[in-house]
């Protein structure tokens, strides 16, 4: 069994910088000090001195132009992204870099928008499927990916150091601006578009969509209806607060029931910022990240577009999706939990499909991150294409009994350094004897320990899951 260990640094987790807005780290001075350092750090901008300028020359001087840096900045719906928006563009501006402000916008539609005006680095605000009171930060380079360690390790240190940051400032119209443009939700749906085949078009079919509130409450609606879908709106009325709250991708049952009450064909269900989803069938049924993959990989194996011959995925899918896949000849990889983990591993390897159980999937032929609007758009296609309802095609995917418990902690050591925690895991495996699994690791996005169990016998695997919760409730709250 793998596990996962605290890790030893003070601002990025398994995906990026997130916390209590407004407390520490997700305070305006942390986020001016982030803005400042992804000006320097990923745009890998020599700062300007005027000493270093001819006697009379301006920076800007059409004859001898100096370029400037570009950064995007997104945000979901958050009351408080007006706060962490408005400090990481001083952070930006500060150093000599300009900050482009495109407000309210998916996670993967902020990546999209950097590579598309090739920007040198883009920052989403955001804390996903959170409530509303937390907010984060995640960053792209300029090719719209997720930063790796070592890029995040460099600007964490410039951050916490302060000191290297403090000796650059330029100054004068050396200084950079920001703008805000209003297009972007255009562009990113006609790209969404064009992704769907042009030989196809969704008329006919009816979809209930949740928007959680969040990001994806302009442009998720317009992408479906676009293609001719009828589409029944929730979660598309965001106030600052109710972002994720009884809705979205956390409560896939709120959807299902549209579903039902519609009687749509599909309900689609997405988190605060846009990166994942997860689905209902047209019987109020659930369709989890794992059944997504599973259902998708069968479908491009089938058309040859299943780059090479293989699915990532991380400890926390289901034992069934692996065995479904593995009868099928295709082979299942799993990588470290967390989205941009399973991305690197697709990208080294050149994989097409990856992603999570939580319902962050990747078609890396489309796009740079998990889109949980894609992914939807993907589903709906093998339906068009089998002519099949998705109550069917999710059949194709047998998983096993899946148990899960969340424990909140209040301070942070590796569960291998919890030796009761050890053991009752370790006798857990035993008694699965080969027939299951378990795996605990500590949140990187929220103060939790989780734990999961999965096997044939459903009462077994909550009876050894509570257990193991127990002890580390005591070990660690």
């Amino acid at each position: 069994m793998a596990k996962a260990s605290s890790g030893s640094r003070k601002l990025f987790g398994t995906d990026g910088i997130r916390g209590v807005a407004n407390e520490w780290p997700m305070t305006g001075e942390v986020a001016m000090a982030v803005g400042r350092a992804v000006a320097g750090v990923l745009t890998q901008m020599p700062l300007p001195s005027r000493s270093s300028l001819p006697v009379g020359l301006k920076p800007l001087d059409s004859n001898r132009p100096v370029r400037r840096a570009r950064i995007v900045v997104g945000k979901d719906t958050r009351l408080s992204g007006y706060m962490i928006e408005q400090a990481l563009a001083s952070g930006i501006c500060s150093m000599g870099a300009d900050c482009i402000l495109i407000g309210p916008l998916t996670t993967p539609g902020v990546a999209f928008v950097t590579q598309s005006m090739r920007a040198d680095a883009g920052i989403m605000i955001s804390a996903s499927h959170n409530p509303y009171y937390d907010n984060g930060i995640k960053i792209f380079s300029a090719d719209g990916y997720k930063l790796p360690d070592a890029l995040e390790a460099e600007i964490e240190r410039l951050v916490l150091e302060a000191g290297e940051l403090s000796r650059m400032r330029p100054t004068g119209d050396l200084v950079g601006k920001a703008k805000r443009i209003e297009d972007v939700h255009g562009r990113y749906l006609v790209f969404l578009k064009s992704l769907f085949p042009k030989e196809m078009d969704l008329m006919g079919m009816r979809v209930a969509l949740d928007c959680a509130n969040g990001a994806a409450y302009k442009v998720a609606p317009l992408v479906f209806e676009e293609l001719g879908a009828e589409v029944i709106r929730r979660g598309v009325d965001p106030n600052g607060l109710n972002i994720n709250d009884q809705c979205g991708a956390l409560y896939p049952q709120s959807i299902a029931h549209t579903t039902v009450e519609y009687r749509a064909d599909i309900g689609i269900a997405l988190d605060g910022d846009g990166d994942r989803c997860i689905l209902s069938d047209e019987n109020g049924e659930i369709v989890d990240g794992d059944q997504i993959i599973g259902l998708c990989a069968l479908q491009m194996a089938d058309e040859g577009t299943l780059a090479g011959n293989t699915v990532v995925t991380t400890p926390m899918s289901n034992i069934g999706l692996e065995l479904t896949l593995k009868q099928r000849g295709i082979e299942m990889v799993r990588a470290p939990v967390g989205d941009r983990y399973v991305v690197e591993q697709m990208r080294r390897h050149g994989y097409s499909l990856g992603g999570e159980q939580s319902g962050h999937i990747i078609f890396l032929d489309q796009s740079t991150t998990g889109d949980g609007i894609v992914a939807a758009l993907r589903v709906m296609e093998a339906m068009r294409r089998t002519g099949k309802p998705l109550s069917e095609l999710k059949k194709s995917i047998a998983l096993y009994p899946q148990v899960r418990e969340d424990v909140r902690i209040t301070k942070r050591e590796a569960i291998e350094n919890l030796p009761e925690v050890s053991r009752l895991i370790a006798d857990a495996e035993q008694e699965l004897k080969g027939k299951g699994r378990v795996f605990v690791r500590l949140s990187g996005t929220e103060p939790l320990a989780r734990v999961m169990a999965e096997g044939e016998d459903r009462a077994q695997i909550q009876r050894l899951a509570k257990g193991i919760a127990a002890a580390i409730q005591k070990a660690l709250a």
